[in-house]
């Protein structure tokens, strides 16, 4: 029986991680590099509600941030340079030789250029009338 393609813009999560895992099992195998590990900080307020957040993993001798975020009330205090930092030494403890992250000109370049960041790309359109700027940090070896 052939499978049929449908639209399944709710998949749920847990199936959704389930895939991804297939997925990163390929990578691991086709790669021989096993040791990848998620790498999240979190901010949290007296109430342990997360305000801040710089998720993402380390790979393979890399390592992508792909959520950064700090709640309104929060912003400008310093906290997403905080953040930004653990993730860095965190991602240049476990041996990553270049951090990765993507954001959008109206979020945040500056704070990830002022860390270090060279901008590699720069995707006009993204979405429109804005651009997707992919930024690398080479970690001295």
């Amino acid at each position: 029986m052939a499978p049929r393609l449908q639209a399944e813009h709710d998949l749920s999560s847990a199936e959704l991680d389930a895939i991804e895992e297939r997925l990163d099992n390929d990578n691991r195998r086709l790669t021989g590099r096993d040791d990848d590990r998620a790498l999240i900080f979190a901010l949290r307020d007296e109430q342990g509600h997360a305000v801040g957040i710089a998720s993402g993993y380390s790979w393979a001798g890399i390592a992508e941030l792909t959520l950064m975020w700090v709640d309104e009330a929060y912003r400008g205090f310093g906290h997403g340079r905080k953040l930004l930092d653990a993730f860095v030494a965190e991602a240049t403890a476990r041996g990553s030789l270049r951090i990765w992250v993507s954001t959008h000109d109206f979020q945040a370049p500056g704070l990830y250029e002022k860390a270090g960041f060279e901008r590699m790309a720069e995707l006009t359109g993204w979405p429109e009338g804005h651009s997707n700027i992919i930024l690398c940090r080479t970690v001295a070896a």
